[in-house]
């Protein structure tokens, strides 16, 4: 801390990065790896803090897939007992020697009013049940629709589908060293107008307490006018960079944090996309530099990218 307490006036800070001066507040990291705020919020209702269809459009496939399933079972265990409840007599078509097999016969009836299949072998009779099958047949539609929306919105919604390689290094660059990390498009996406921005946020002391403190780093090169391979961004170390002056000792006693900013246009979608990322001290290498993951094709006719080679690194003297 004291390296950076002696030189921090060298450095302009930045105000408008949107999280907090008062370190001692701060508990982990500023953004997860997903991209996320570590931020855990509290004073209100649980179910009034969640956005239901933002976390249902970006919840992994497999949860979402889980949660329609469970809903769709849910739904008509519970109509399937009202039916069971109300007795089954009044579901003509109903063929059923013990209870559970009424009881199945009627979860059945329950799925195909509830998706409108309606085979005809089973029928609700009397006013109770008939309504009972009418109020679940609405709630079938909805809930069809609202599913629908949801599948359509996943399906649709604008992703940059980028991969960042897990930690950033401390590598030789011309006549001194750089801080690199790179990503890479993972999918048959075209992404173009690519631009990337960085800022450092360290703890730092400031008239006897902690605060934060955050630098815009300057890049070698912020923006490319397409990303089709991967792209190892390079911020120069020299006398104008808070890294300046840091040996491998000061990255592990420092409690820092990069965080990236990835902005690109999607040309499928005609849209924007961003995505963001950070990197720990921790997470840093010194002295190392990344392997190169993409090569000509065997008949000299592609080039071939290695999407498992971006986390491949090689250990260097600096």
């Amino acid at each position: 801390m004291g390296l950076i307490h002696r030189r921090k006036t060298k450095f302009k800070s930045e105000d408008n990065t949107g999280f907090g001066t008062n370190a001692s507040s701060y508990g982990g990291r500023f953004l997860n790896k997903d991209g996320s705020a570590n931020i855990e919020k509290r004073g209100i209702p649980f179910f009034e803090q969640i956005s239901w269809f933002h976390s249902l459009l970006r919840i992994p496939r497999w949860k979402f897939q889980l949660i329609i399933l469970s809903v769709f079972v849910a739904v008509n265990l519970v109509f399937a007992s009202l039916y069971y409840l109300l007795g089954v007599e009044h579901l003509s078509g109903i063929v059923a020697n013990t209870e559970i097999e009424k009881f199945g016969q009627a979860f059945f009836f329950s799925a195909q009013t509830f998706t409108t299949v309606g085979y005809g072998h089973i029928s609700p009779k009397g006013f109770l049940v008939s309504s009972i099958a009418a109020v679940e047949a609405l709630s079938g539609l909805l809930g069809l629709a609202l599913a629908t929306g949801l599948l359509y919105g996943r399906f649709s919604k604008p992703r940059a589908y980028i991969k960042f390689s897990e930690n950033a290094l401390i590598a030789p660059y011309k006549d001194g060293t750089a801080f690199m990390f790179r990503l890479t498009p993972y999918k048959n996406t075209n992404l173009s107008d690519t631009e990337v921005k960085l800022t450092l946020g360290m703890v730092d002391e400031e008239n006897g307490a902690k605060v934060n403190k955050f630098y815009n780093l300057d890049l070698e090169i912020s923006k490319i006018n397409a990303l089709s391979l991967s792209w190892t961004l390079v911020h120069n170390i020299t006398e104008e960079s808070p890294f300046y002056g840091l040996n491998e000792e000061d990255y592990k006693k420092i409690k820092g944090e990069i965080l990236v900013y990835f902005h690109a246009f999607d040309e499928m979608f005609s849209a924007n996309v961003l995505v963001r990322n950070s990197y720990l001290f921790d997470e840093i290498v010194y002295g190392a530099k990344f392997i190169p993951m993409f090569d000509m094709s065997t008949d000299k006719t592609k080039t071939v990218l290695h999407i498992d080679k971006l986390n491949l690194f090689e250990k260097i003297q600096i």
